[in-house]
C-alpha cells in the first residue's frame, strides 16, 4: 500500500448477527466505520436492516462443522484480513431440550464450542493481517460457566468450554493476536420470561436491574481499545454472579 494511501476500514465478523446483542455490536460497529460480516443461521430478523446499512450477511449453520468451515472460506472470499472476530452465536436449550434429541445436543455443543474453535483456527491467518498488530478474538460466554445451572448441564458445559478456548488461544495466538471474553448476565430479558421470573432474576442481582446492551457494548470497546488485556473474561451482570 502507497505511504499516502488512507487506511482501510477495520473488518468485524459478528456471529449471530441477526437480533439482541449480535445485531446492537454489528450496528455500533457499523456507525463507527467497521466493514462488518453478519453471520445468521436461517432468520435474518435484522440482517436486512444491517446490508441496508452496509454490511454483508453471510448464512451458515453453525451445529454443521462444515457449514462453519464454509463460512471462514466464504470470508476469506471477501477480505484478506480480518481485526475482530466475535463468536456471539448461541442456542440455549434446557436438559429436556438437549435430551429430546441428539441433534440438540450437537448444535448445544458445535455452537458454543466447536465452531468457535474452528473459525479462530481458519481466520488466524486474517486476523494476523490487521493493522498494528490489534486484532481481537471476543467469545461471549456466561456467568454460568463458574456455577453451572443444572437444568441446563449441556448449554453451561459448551460454554465452559469456550472459557476454556479464550484462555488457551490467549496464549496460543500472542503476541500478535488478542483473545477475550464477556460473560453476560440478566442484560436482556427473553420474550417467553414472564414477570415472576424477571422479579425473581432481578431480587438475586445486587444492582437490581435488568442491564441493556450498551454495558455490554462498553465492554467490548474497552477490550477491544486496550492493548495490554488477553486471556481476561469481564462479567457483566450486575454482581448476579456473586450469588449464583
Amino acid at each position: 500500500m502507497p505511504a499516502n494511501s488512507p487506511p482501510q476500514a477495520p473488518v468485524a465478523l459478528i456471529t449471530g448477527a441477526g437480533r439482541r446483542f449480535g445485531f446492537t455490536l454489528a450496528k455500533a460497529l457499523l456507525a463507527e466505520g467497521y466493514q462488518v460480516f453478519a453471520h445468521y443461521h436461517t432468520s435474518r430478523d435484522g440482517i436486512a436492516e444491517l446490508e441496508q446499512l452496509g454490511a454483508v450477511g453471510l448464512a451458515a449453520n453453525l451445529a454443521d462443522l462444515n457449514q462453519v468451515l464454509a463460512l471462514a472460506e466464504q470470508l476469506k472470499q471477501h477480505t484478506q484480513r480480518l481485526d475482530l472476530l466475535v463468536n456471539n452465536a448461541s442456542c440455549f436449550f434446557n436438559n429436556a431440550t438437549v435430551d429430546d434429541q441428539l441433534d440438540h445436543l450437537t448444535a448445544v455443543l458445535n455452537v458454543h464450542t466447536a465452531a468457535p474453535y474452528l473459525l479462530i483456527r481458519e481466520l488466524a491467518p486474517l486476523l494476523r493481517q490487521s493493522q498494528n498488530q490489534q486484532a481481537m478474538v471476543l467469545n461471549i460466554t456466561d456467568i454460568y460457566v463458574d456455577s453451572p445451572a443444572t437444568d441446563y448441564i449441556a448449554y453451561c458445559a459448551a460454554k465452559a468450554g469456550l472459557a476454556s478456548l479464550t484462555q488457551a488461544f490467549a496464549k496460543h495466538l500472542a503476541p500478535h493476536i488478542r483473545v477475550n471474553a464477556i460473560q453476560p448476565g440478566p442484560i436482556l430479558f427473553l420474550p417467553e420470561h414472564d414477570s415472576e421470573h424477571r422479579r425473581k432474576v432481578l431480587a438475586q442481582t445486587p444492582l437490581k436491574v435488568e442491564g441493556g446492551l450498551e454495558p455490554m457494548l462498553a465492554a467490548v470497546r474497552f477490550l477491544r481499545d486496550n492493548p495490554y488485556v488477553t486471556g481476561e473474561s469481564i462479567k457483566v451482570d450486575g454482581g448476579r454472579a456473586l450469588n449464583i
